[in-house]
């Protein structure tokens, strides 16, 4: 116990150290993000791509793989978004009343705030464990409204939060699938709410994520102990020849082993995206220069 705590601890003063915060709304309040932008980037006469960053459970966009993924993306000249999910760590709001539904309204509003922002041109979706989930079914729904993100990585999409739901096991909290309680503790201290364990029972999570028809890198651990491999063999299913499943040797679920290299095919897959369209353009033309590097 004490030792939980004292990673608690350290989580909450990790988290408070936020560069620059902006405030988004979703359903359960302010959303705590931040932007990372290129080395000399000018956004009021420049424009760039950029990246919407997904966290997974119980996580943030300032614990790993997520800033160092904002690091490298502005390495190539690609801006980024990271931020924290309602009931999440800076964000507003309560764990106990956070569902996947809910996080997918943040990310629709984050989605929102990048397209407003007049220095960004195309936006891509990347999502790491429930965030690949999130990632995935927010890139279906903005096909569906006819707004389609460029690309979409998938780092150990953790569609199996729905087979543990549906079983009445979810990490080391036990219930009744049927008739939860009003929370479960999952490791002692993060509560897991009766709406999360119902609405994800009925989640239509591959028939959603199958509307979006734009590119999709997905990138698994062998050594995952958390979301099996065939998550991500099941989401490869779904989207077709516009995916390819990528596994990295040895990395594990929390991305502490093998992170350079899967930070770096997930940067990989963007750069290459928009290989010579990475670099600034002069905002009124909108158009590229071509080197693929940041000024």
């Amino acid at each position: 116990m004490k030792k939980i705590l004292t990673l608690a601890a350290f989580l909450v003063m990790l988290t408070t150290a936020s560069a620059r915060e902006y405030k988004v709304h979703g359903p359960q309040g302010g959303l705590a993000m931040d932007i990372t932008l290129p080395k000399g980037f000018d956004p009021e006469t420049e424009k760039c791509h950029m990246v919407i960053l997904m966290h997974g459970i119980f996580s943030s966009g300032n614990i790993v793989p997520i800033p160092s993924l904002a690091r490298e993306l502005a390495e190539v000249g690609i801006a980024s978004i990271r931020f924290d999910f309602g009931g999440h760590w800076r964000s507003e709001g309560e764990m106990q009343h956070m569902t996947i539904g809910k996080e997918i309204e943040d990310a629709l509003a984050m989605w929102e705030y990048a397209q407003s922002l007049p220095y960004v041109s195309d936006i891509g979706l990347l999502g790491h464990s429930q965030g690949g989930v999130v990632a995935s079914m927010t890139a279906g729904i903005l096909c569906r409204r006819g707004e389609k993100p460029a690309g979409v990585v998938l780092i150990a999409p953790g569609s199996v939060v729905q087979d543990a739901c549906r079983n009445g096991k979810f990490f080391s909290a036990e219930f009744n699938p049927a008739d939860p309680p009003e929370y479960v503790k999952c490791f002692g201290i993060m509560k897991l709410g009766r709406e999360y364990i119902l609405s994800t029972q009925e989640l239509d999570i591959y028939g959603t994520a199958r509307e979006y028809t734009g590119p999709v890198r997905l990138i698994h651990g062998s050594n995952d102990s958390i979301v099996p491999l065939s998550c991500s063999e099941k989401y490869v299913e779904v989207y077709g020849d516009r995916s390819e499943l990528i596994i990295a040797e040895d990395g594990n679920h929390m991305i502490t082993r093998k992170k350079k290299e899967i930070v770096a095919l997930a940067v990989d897959f963007f750069n290459g995206l928009w290989k010579n369209l990475t670099c600034h353009s002069p905002l009124p033309s909108q158009q590229c220069c071509g080197s693929g590097q940041p000024r």
